[in-house]
């Protein structure tokens, strides 16, 4: 996998603009349709992806169809989130056929299991690995139970991503063509980048970024500022998705206010008249952590795969990815002593550590 990403970063030249996505997901659970028309054409002159992250609005084939039909016919790409369910009352899998014959490539992907590392290390009641004896048992496990989702979905669909905070190398292992690394409080932004970056070169698959919650009350969103401050990092650090998470209603708009259109619009002007800054950041340095390690990188004592508290190492990895931070911002990865083909990794990082 590394000899791909060598690859990919060698052909990754700034000598012609790279496809780049930017976007908002609406995620309402009582979503009104004129309100998903109203947002579209707020937004369709400045970006070009909308995610329909309203599994509610998955339910009801007719609404998900004439939402879908409204948002191609505004010349943005879609993303439609699917979960698992008993309430779908038809066949999503035979709508997902059908909407990649309508929609052509404007049908983008499918949106399939939701934070499944979060929701592992978080230790929700449907995690996917509840018990193990072992780092290994539990990375194994997790893999083979979210590859088994994911493949299926991309036989109907073509491309399945997801939005993540954490176990972002085993959720690329489980076949996702990308994962969107979560923008959320005050987490360290670079971080999740080493992380979700350094996974999706070594498995030579794309990544992005979705920008949600900072508080946990209203206004919910960061301001004006601080989004297009984070989309320029992105896009900078060579994310080939920027998405905007919108939910509660607190306005027309959901949580998304004029001060957010404004900043998605100067981000869009500068996406595009700035191309060759695309990817600039780079990760020049790669740290190396061990197999099978998921640990949550949300402090030095988060747990491993959250069925595990942190163990010797777990202070030593925090505090050096602190100081990786300190020294080099976005221009460092985060991978895993997983098989490497290290005479292939010293070609992509001018230093391993």
């Amino acid at each position: 996998s590394f000899v791909l990403a060598f690859n990919w970063l060698s052909n990754n030249s700034n000598n012609e603009p790279k496809e780049f996505y930017v976007g908002i997901e609406y995620a309402l659970k009582d979503y009104n349709l004129s309100e998903i028309e109203s947002l579209v054409d707020k937004v369709k002159n400045y970006t070009n992806l909308f995610v329909l992250g309203s599994i509610e609005l998955s339910f009801n084939q007719t609404d998900l169809s004439t939402a879908c039909d409204y948002i191609t016919n505004s010349g943005l790409k879609i993303i439609v989130l699917f979960t698992s369910s008993t309430k779908y009352s038809y066949n999503i899998f035979s709508w997902i056929t059908q909407a990649r014959e309508k929609y052509g490539d404007m049908f983008y992907a499918v949106y399939r299991y939701d934070e499944p590392g979060g929701d592992q290390l978080s230790g929700v009641s449907d995690r996917l690995v509840n018990s193990s004896n072992s780092y290994a048992d539990a990375a194994g496990n997790y893999t083979a139970g979210l590859k088994g989702i994911v493949d299926y979905y991309q036989n109907y669909s073509g491309r399945v991503v997801t939005a993540d905070y954490g176990l972002y190398w085993f959720d690329y292992q489980a076949d996702y063509n990308a994962v969107f690394a979560e923008f959320v409080g005050n987490q360290s932004r670079q971080l999740h980048i080493a992380l979700c970056r350094g996974a999706a070169q070594a498995y030579n698959r794309d990544f992005g970024v979705i920008v949600t919650w900072k508080y946990d009350q209203t206004p919910y969103i960061e301001s004006g500022a601080e989004l297009y401050s984070d989309l320029t990092l992105a896009y900078n650090a060579g994310a080939k998705y920027a998405v905007v998470f919108s939910y509660p209603r607190i306005g027309p708009y959901g949580i998304l206010t004029q001060d957010h259109f404004d900043a998605l619009q100067r981000f869009w002007n500068y996406a595009n008249s700035n191309w060759k800054s695309f990817g600039s950041s780079r990760g020049e340095v790669a740290y190396v952590v061990p197999k099978d390690y998921g640990f949550g990188f949300r402090g030095a004592d988060d747990t491993i795969w959250g069925l595990f508290n942190a163990d010797s190492l777990s202070p030593k990895i925090w505090d050096d990815t602190r100081k990786l931070e300190s020294l080099y911002g976005s221009r460092f990865n985060i991978i895993y002593d997983d098989n490497l083909n290290y005479s292939a990794v010293n070609k992509i990082y001018s230093k391993l550590i």
